[in-house]
């Protein structure tokens, strides 16, 4: 992981400010990147790639070069991936074509992949950056001084424009996102293929913002906190869980693989690394969604947008309800243990919520 801070402390008179909870919210959110930069799932020698070099400003200048240099083909690879999985699913669940351009949704992927290689590429406050590297169950630590801008950083700055993207696809179908997501998903990792091991995973932990940001309504979180007064009940709750959200998720997912170890889903086997990381990044989803209920006092953003995006994304995934049942029974679990009880009492009434939705007697297995 990264061993670095990020607006480790607030300024002391934060709270008198008329819009503190939603700076509060997003640093919060921001520190997490700093905590997860990791590259277990890599098996190459990676003591063979340069930090320093990869972070030099010039390397960065060259690498985001040649990616935009790649950008429109690996779009229209992304497209036909993107289709090839979802376009069956807008008969099925009688989603309007109308809401499906093509063209609209490749461009706005391209814009924010091209904001992201922007953003690496600017220099900010010098500053060392550490990365422990779990490579074949062995600990390597590096360490370079660098001004690339900070995960965080990027965070914050690409918060609203993206929430923009996000508000524009979710406002008449929330269903449609889920091609967004997908579209991005796929262009940014045809990008890092070309990328060796270590220059893909810091190039890779930017591309995870975004993806984060289409995929969880925090902007929408940012939103609603701001109308809640600095020491509501459910303002804190939703900002202790916020710190918890990545931790709860490695347990949640762990004890998920345990149970369910041989489970195979569309793109691999459930221990796969790129399954990890979907399933790290959906359970954070749900928690995403969880607060926001919290913060607007209503089930509706779980009705109306989480519900049925995982209803267009789980089946074509291959991801099964009792695999979905099973994470939503641990990610209670892990809550309780895990957030005092007057937080979870904030909670728990979407909790149930979701675990009822996504019942047995509401989404039975198929035959």
């Amino acid at each position: 992981m990264i061993r670095h801070t990020l607006a480790d402390n607030l300024a002391e008179d934060f709270h008198n400010a008329a819009s503190a909870p939603v700076p509060t919210l997003a640093n919060i959110w921001a520190k997490k990147y700093i905590q997860n930069l990791q590259a277990d799932s890599t098996k190459q020698d990676i003591k063979s790639n340069n930090l320093e070099e990869i972070l030099s400003p010039q390397r960065r200048e060259a690498t985001a070069k040649n990616l935009l240099q790649s950008l429109r083909f690996s779009s229209a690879q992304a497209w036909a991936k993107t289709e090839n999985l979802l376009m069956g699913q807008l008969q099925s669940h009688g989603i309007s074509a109308d809401l499906i351009d093509p063209w609209e949704i490749a461009t706005d992927s391209r814009f924010m992949l091209e904001q992201v290689l922007k953003v690496y590429t600017e220099n900010a406050d010098n500053r060392l950056l550490e990365i422990d590297l779990n490579t074949n169950g062995q600990t390597l630590s590096l360490a370079s001084h660098t001004h690339l801008p900070t995960i965080g950083q990027l965070s914050v700055a690409i918060a609203q424009n993206v929430g923009k993207i996000r508000k524009k696809y979710t406002s008449v179908d929330a269903r449609a996102i889920g091609f967004v997501s997908m579209q991005f998903h796929y262009s940014g990792q045809l990008l890092l293929d070309s990328l060796p091991p270590l220059e893909k995973l810091m190039v890779n932990s930017y591309f995870k913002v975004i993806d984060d940001h289409l995929y969880m309504p925090l902007q929408r979180c940012y939103e609603a906190a701001g109308n809640l007064d600095y020491d509501d009940i459910a303002l804190e709750s939703v900002r202790h869980l916020l710190t918890l959200t990545s931790e709860i998720a490695r347990q949640v997912s762990q004890k998920t693989l345990i149970m369910h170890s041989d489970y195979q889903c569309y793109n691999g086997v459930l221990s796969s690394p790129q399954i990890r990381i979907s399933s790290l990044r959906d359970i954070e989803m749900f928690q995403v969604y969880l607060c926001l209920c919290v913060l607007e006092k209503s089930v509706a953003s779980i009705q109306q947008e989480l519900f049925p995006l995982c209803i267009m994304l789980y089946p074509p995934l291959k991801v099964s309800w009792e695999l979905v049942r099973t994470l939503l029974r641990l990610l209670s679990q892990e809550m309780q243990n895990y957030l005092s009880e007057e937080h979870v009492h904030q909670f728990e009434p979407y909790l149930t919520t979701l675990n009822e939705m996504f019942g047995d007697d509401v989404l039975p297995e198929a035959r």
